[in-house]
């Protein structure tokens, strides 16, 4: 089985290096100036270069971890993670995305822990859900007390989902308040496909722009043509 996956990881590196996109590398040999930072989870259903059809090197730059969060602490202090500064800092990207998705396992994760008061066992996923166990402690205070939006009604995986766009939310606001994302635009999406805010498996819903999350503003700043694209379940 080792073996059998090894040289299908060489195959698909055969197919990369074959395509139009290994081809524009050459371009790309003495810098990079991508225009966005996308942070998304680490989940191998959620493909970063796939939701946004990037093809081709130089566009996106590429952050990830369970839960799609855009700090650390160093030496106690809360900044923006380095793969988030990096390119804000470094490559001239002016743009943040930070994208949530349906049926997250993290968000799932620190909502088992606030019900239960267990984390995971490995210490490092332990240490990365209990950075989101605030967050969806603050979460399920403000849907119990919100029942124009559903609160809480409703199965457990509609629950999660109301607080994988809430953890979106906090997100955005906190890279809003960390030099240098506060100079950026940053944009919060979920990536769905669970049937949560549509019927199109795939489809990225914008539910905030630079903090603002009415819906009928978004729609307005993105066009009719991408009006599909912004919903909420706040």
């Amino acid at each position: 089985m080792g073996r059998d996956l090894l040289t299908d990881l060489l195959d698909r590196n055969d197919e990369h290096v074959a395509s139009p996109g290994a081809d524009a590398l050459a371009d790309q040999r003495d810098g990079q100036r991508p225009p966005v930072v996308s942070v998304c989870c680490s989940d191998s259903r959620v493909s970063q270069e796939g939701m946004w059809a990037v093809e081709r090197p130089g566009f996106l730059f590429t952050a990830g971890n369970i839960g799609n969060r855009v700090s650390d602490r160093v030496d106690g202090e809360r900044v923006l993670a380095g793969s988030v500064a990096y390119p804000l800092v470094y490559t001239g990207t002016n743009a943040l995305a930070i994208v949530g998705h349906t049926g997250c396992g993290a968000v799932g994760a620190a909502l088992s822990a606030v019900r239960t008061g267990d984390l995971p066992e490995d210490p490092g996923v332990r240490a990365d859900v209990a950075e989101l166990v605030p967050i969806v402690e603050s979460g399920l205070d403000a849907l119990a007390g919100d029942s124009g939006a559903g609160g809480l009604d409703g199965d457990g995986a509609s629950v999660r989902n109301r607080l994988v766009e809430y953890n979106v939310h906090e997100q955005v606001a906190l890279a809003r308040e960390i030099e240098p994302a506060a100079d950026a635009d940053v944009y919060g999406f979920v990536y769905d496909f669970h049937g949560a805010y549509g019927s199109r498996d795939g489809t990225v819903y914008l539910v905030n722009a630079d903090g603002e999350r009415d819906p009928d503003a978004l729609r307005e700043r993105v066009g009719p043509a991408h009006a599909d694209h912004v919903d909420t379940l706040l």
